[in-house]
């Protein structure tokens, strides 16, 4: 990779940090109310496992922030807002963005006086429902949250699937997929050089979808989940790529997932172009065929007693080489990034622990933490993908200070920051990791224990050194609306 091409402009971590400059844009209608959300999200990132009470400390601050959660004129979008303008300044100059898409389920259900809640799939279930757009660079950098829809489910709806086949797609959940789209072909004006893809998984496959997409000339990546009718040629979906020649052999490295081991698989893939037939139970107006390109992915000899890995990839994007082939997969691949932010979410930010007292509240708050959560993963992915690049691009002086005098067990640090994927690996060490060989690189959660650790030896070090400190990133939350 060509990483002075790909990666997006890098500044070190000076005034403003990046709380305010991920928050500090919001209108929220008063501008006591604007600077409060900043001070909020700094006490929250600072210490964003524990509770309200815990990270706030202050009686008047805890009651303030109870006071901006309760607030109905605070809206989670414009909460959003700023940090969505930051993205979009990140991703100018990006040839491709992959608009990475996907649902997951936060868990309420030792938490049922919470109002405005609703079942999930699970028989137990209760909470609600997050679907989360996240843009990557192809290399994988997440350069921040497009978008966050959330949702419960009508209880009084439980148990009447036989019916939703007969509702308009308006009506029904996958409907997120078309509003995702819709919000990407506002966004692609915004950046006229960028060419933006949607990817999603098998949930993605919804026809309506793949209307929409190019309709608007937004671009597509989906896992197909239906074998699906074919036009042209005649057939089906899997039977029509089985007839496709080789393309291309890949080696995938598979992340660590649901209990299976890290490995690297080694695919073959097959492409051609497809007409897909429009779905026979639609009901509304009647759907045209839509023209695509599918991708074949299967695992060669999989590991005995390993589920091969199979990928089925519908794309709006022409595949006509085997590096266009490989492309793609690794396109796809991305998506993993955005379960590794939804695993920061409910483990690092514990936001299936929050207890607010209903789901308007915890919508605001999850605002705030989905852009916490996606600033540990673009630490993380920031030190794979640049290395070399100086740690002040994620850490303020006090804190690469701090982390090099305790590691290296001296008073003194030296004159320039070390690099950035070192300092990432010091920080695993607070939090337990070990940095064997047989290691590999640090994961999510040690990193995310190490920042905790990290916190406590900046307040530290910046007490030790007055003359060395810049202004404390804790600010008060107090005021009245």
């Amino acid at each position: 990779m060509n990483i002075n091409r790909s990666m997006p402009e890098v500044k070190p971590a000076e005034e403003p940090d990046w709380v305010s400059r991920e928050f500090g844009g919001a209108e929220l209608g008063d501008a006591r109310r604007d600077a409060r959300l900043v001070g909020l999200a700094r006490a929250l990132a600072e210490r964003p496992e524990v509770s309200l009470p815990q990270a706030l400390e202050d009686p008047a601050a805890l009651k303030a922030a109870y006071r901006f959660f309760d607030n109905e004129e605070v809206k989670a979008r414009d909460i959003l807002a700023p940090h969505l303008a930051s993205s979009v300044k990140r991703m100018h100059d990006q040839p491709v963005i992959l608009a990475v898409q996907d649902t997951t389920f936060i868990d309420y259900a030792g938490h049922r006086a919470t109002e405005g809640l609703g079942p999930m799939n699970d028989k137990n279930g209760w909470g609600f429902l997050c679907h989360g757009t996240l843009a990557f660079t192809p290399e994988g950098l997440p350069l921040g949250v497009l978008g966050l829809r959330v949702w419960a489910r009508d209880p009084n709806n439980r148990g009447i699937k036989a019916s939703r086949r007969l509702r308009a797609i308006e009506d029904k959940e996958s409907y997120k997929w078309i509003d995702s789209v819709q919000a990407l072909a506002r966004l692609r004006e915004q950046l006229p050089g960028t060419r933006l893809v949607s990817v999603a998984d098998r949930e993605g496959d919804v026809y309506e979808f793949f209307v929409q997409a190019q309709a608007l000339g937004v671009d597509l990546l989906v896992r197909a989940a239906w074998d699906r009718g074919v036009k042209s040629p005649q057939g089906h979906v899997w039977s029509t790529l089985a007839k496709a020649p080789l393309l291309a052999q890949q080696r995938l490295q598979l992340p660590r997932s649901h209990g299976r081991a890290p490995r690297v698989a080694k695919l073959s893939l097959r492409a051609c172009p497809i007409t897909l037939k429009p779905p026979r139970n639609h009901t509304g107006a009647p759907l045209a065929p839509i023209s695509l390109w599918a991708l074949w992915a299967c695992e060669i000899r999989p590991p005995a007693g390993v589920k091969a890995i199979e990928w089925m990839l519908l794309t709006t994007i022409p595949i006509d080489s085997a590096e266009q082939a490989c492309e793609r997969l690794n396109w796809y691949a991305r998506r993993w990034g955005i379960e590794i932010w939804h695993r920061i979410l409910k483990g690092g930010c514990k936001i299936e622990a929050r207890q607010l007292e209903s789901f308007d509240r915890l919508q605001r708050l999850l605002s705030v933490y989905a852009v916490i959560a996606w600033r540990i993963l673009y630490a993380r992915m920031l030190a794979r993908l640049a290395p070399d690049i100086s740690a002040s691009a994620i850490l303020a002086p006090e804190e690469w200070q701090a982390l090099y005098c305790r590691i290296h067990r001296t008073p003194t640090p030296p004159a320039t920051a070390p690099p950035l994927r070192q300092a990432l690996r010091w920080i695993a060490r607070l939090g337990g990791f070990l940095g064997r060989k047989s290691d590999g690189e640090p994961g999510v959660q040690t990193i995310w224990n190490g920042f905790h650790e990290l916190i406590t030896l900046t307040d530290m070090y910046r007490i030790m050194n007055p003359d060395k400190s810049r202004k404390s990133l804790r600010t008060r939350i107090v005021g009245n609306d």
